[in-house]
């Protein structure tokens, strides 16, 4: 009797390229939010299309992953890195903004509070660094309220990349409704961030301790 071996996905496949595209945009995306100290309306407009593709990718290659069985290891590691990394820039640069500034954040346009920033990318990190380590031992899927948390850091950061209330004031009231909406999302992405990553990690160590029992 013969057992036939598992024939392994490749690692050169789309999902991972387009993984691989996002982690490529991760400082072009920085240079067009920075560039000119976040007061140039053109390149923060660029990063905010830069930011946008990087989110459709990140949707794009999980969905193919999956579909057609194209999962890798390579895939399970530079997926989170490459949506780390990009929402990691967006909150930095953010923040770099408001700094240079020198204004409130609800005057300047578009930044966020270093503390915020701070405890965001901790809690980001430390899941990810976690998750990586237990792969091995220990599967915990994605929940669904990370889904959610993960969906509303993106529509805030993306909107937030804009220059909704610059001084020229070309998006008038418009964008000063937005630009709040979008802090008021971002405010609800921070609590969902936070409470997720309890729950992964409440989640983590129960499984760990389960494995051993």
């Amino acid at each position: 009797m013969t057992t036939e071996t598992p024939v392994k996905t490749s690692n050169w496949n789309v999902p991972n390229a387009l993984t691989t595209l996002r982690i490529v945009m991760v400082p072009f995306f920085g240079y067009a939010l920075l560039h000119d100290g976040g007061d140039s309306i053109g390149w923060r407009i660029t990063a905010y299309v830069l930011f946008a593709l990087a989110m459709v990718t990140d949707k794009i290659d999980g969905d193919l992953a999956r579909k057609h069985n194209l999962v890798t290891d390579f895939g399970k590691i530079a997926d989170p890195i490459a949506d780390k990394a990009i929402t990691g820039m967006a909150f930095i640069g953010l923040s770099i903004v408001g700094s240079q500034s020198g204004e409130a954040w609800y005057v300047a346009g578009g930044e966020i509070w270093w503390w915020v920033t701070i405890l965001v990318l901790v809690r980001e990190w430390s899941v990810t660094l976690l998750r990586l380590s237990i792969m091995k031992d220990v599967v915990i899927p994605a929940a669904q309220l990370g889904k959610i948390k993960t969906t509303a850091q993106g529509v805030a950061l993306g909107l937030l990349s804009l220059p909704l209330v610059a001084d020229d004031n070309a998006w008038g009231d418009t964008g000063r409704v937005i630009f709040y909406v979008s802090q008021v999302i971002l405010a609800v992405a921070v609590g969902l961030t936070l409470w997720s990553g309890y729950e992964f990690f409440r989640d983590a160590f129960r499984q760990k301790r389960a494995a051993r029992a």
